[in-house]
């Protein structure tokens, strides 16, 4: 898809407004969005929306937004719903405790509950089946099944060889 914009580059923002049931798109390219960047935020209001999630209550919001700063930057609570940014990375930590609510309430937890890359759980399931395997090729070798023990070594050798295969490519 092409930018609505210049119609030359490929469009890799998508924005979707959705207002009583009338919706507006917007297909921008990376450098129309940038250009476009404080104009869209107008538009669709990203410091409003976060603004209106993080509404604590008078008491507690005043309290935070004005007297609490990150001692790395300055930044306040209320600099981040002013611009929906928080200051730099020390801000999550010193403003966890009233971010914890916001970020529940976008995501519906308080933990990041996502996918894990296939090649991290295989890795440590190879790990532990090539370990069970050589116990067990021991365990055939002491009682002198050596077809067995030679099956058990040549499985133990091509998930090595996966498994080396596999830590290379990441």
């Amino acid at each position: 898809m092409l930018c609505d914009i210049c119609g030359k580059n490929e469009a890799t923002v998508h924005l979707t407004e959705i207002v009583n049931d009338k919706v507006t798109k917007l297909h921008l390219c990376e450098v129309c969005a940038k250009e476009k960047g404080s104009e869209m935020e107008e538009h669709f209001g990203l410091s409003d929306l976060l603004a209106g999630l993080a509404d604590l209550g008078p008491g507690i919001e005043s309290e935070v937004s004005e007297k609490i700063k990150c001692p790395v930057c300055g930044f306040t609570y209320h600099d981040f719903k002013k611009v929906g940014r928080l200051g730099c990375g020390e801000c999550y930590e010193f403003f966890k405790k009233q971010l914890a609510p916001l970020l529940k309430r976008i995501h519906g937890a308080d933990r990041h509950i996502g996918k894990v890359p296939l090649t991290v759980g295989k890795t440590v399931l190879d790990t532990k089946t090539i370990q069970e395997m050589k116990l067990r090729m021991e365990k055939a070798i002491q009682f002198e099944e050596f077809e067995e023990a030679a099956r058990l070594r040549d499985q133990i050798k091509e998930l090595e060889k996966k498994d080396k295969n596999s830590s290379s490519k990441l």
